[in-house]
């Protein structure tokens, strides 16, 4: 029996299926990250080969694979490319593997449409423009250091910076500034590893409550405190931005409306004036129950908005159209 094999590996975690012709799911298989930007070459191709061996189960008759990448970018890199290339030989699929942006299979996992729009926001954030099922150009996805706005990065990014606000202003220090304090100051695997650096300076909250004496001395314990993870760790408040918003307070319904104006702005940048084509919408902070997320849909209303849920999908009709063809059958778990 003839089968494709699709991939949706990201930083956190990789999913594999193994499908027939007719769209059936014969095997399927997880596994750890596969980012090769955050994990070394050599285990994120052998995370995702030790996933498609598991999801094969030893069957051999593989048409066709394609990879969905986190971090796909790293592959332009000749070493690292051969490293994966060295990957797919040991499993028996060389030459059969396409890599592609995660950013593709999410796209496709939503629609057959081969032209359209995909706009990315969970951690980070990215637009991209896609012609022939192919991610041909893009806006944002500059990384932490250089953009990433409305993603939860962003948003956790500017929770920090209200709760700084707010302890130089002087309000009462409720709402989405307490809820700051107390997920920064809670003990963390951090911690665990280096316990001196726990106490940030001797300041807890909300154990130490904060008093018009020691509102510096938060404020820089804040500081110390997220600046002593990797940033990428402020995506941690960006619920919390979210719950404040949605009990209405004033500091985070701004921080969520500006969220909104960055991500449709990136969308937007690759367009078309008057396109018509589908927006897929892809990431936590654009589920359609978050506010940023209902922001976004009123803001790109009149235009063909759809979700996408399950990449890993995506990947295995990608594969199946490059086995079968155009008609290929859309994979389903059910």
């Amino acid at each position: 029996m003839s089968l494709v094999v699709g991939v949706d590996a990201g930083g956190t975690s990789t999913r594999t299926l193994a499908v027939d012709a007719t769209g059936a799911v014969l095997g399927t298989a997880t596994g750890g990250g596969a980012n090769p930007n955050s994990h070394s070459p050599a285990e994120a191709a052998a995370r995702i080969a030790d996933t498609v061996e598991r999801a094969l189960g030893g069957r051999t008759d593989v048409l066709a694979a394609v990879v969905g990448l986190a971090g796909v970018s790293k592959l332009s890199d000749p070493i690292v490319a051969a490293v994966f290339a060295d990957a797919w030989d040991r499993i028996g699929l060389a030459g059969l593997v396409r890599v592609v942006a995660d950013a593709e299979v999410a796209y496709a996992s939503a629609t057959s449409a081969p032209d359209g729009t995909v706009l990315v926001a969970g951690t980070g954030s990215i637009a991209g423009r896609v012609r022939g099922r192919r991610m041909i150009a893009t806006a944002g996805g500059y990384g932490w250091l250089l953009g990433d706005e409305g993603s939860a990065f962003w948003l956790g990014r500017e929770a920090v910076r209200s709760t700084l606000d707010a302890l130089s202003r002087g309000p009462e220090l409720a709402g989405l500034p307490a809820a700051v304090l107390t997920e920064a100051f809670a003990p963390s695997a951090v911690d665990v590893r280096d316990p001196g650096r726990a106490d940030c300076g001797n300041q807890t909250f909300p154990n130490s409550p904060v008093t018009e004496a020691n509102r510096l001395s938060t404020a820089r314990a804040l500081i110390t405190r997220v600046n002593a993870e990797p940033p990428i760790r402020l995506a941690r408040f960006a619920p919390l931005v979210s719950a404040a918003a949605a009990a209405g307070e004033p500091a985070a319904t701004d921080i969520v409306t500006r969220a909104a104006e960055h991500l449709v702005r990136t969308a937007l940048a690759t367009r078309d004036p008057d396109e018509k084509t589908p927006v897929v919408l892809v990431g936590s902070v654009l589920a359609e129950t978050g506010p940023v997320g209902r922001l976004v849909r009123a803001e790109l209303a009149g235009l063909d908005v759809l979700t996408s849920s399950d990449g890993v999908l995506g990947a295995a009709w990608l594969a199946a159209v490059d086995a079968w063809g155009e008609s290929a059958a859309r994979p389903s778990r059910t």
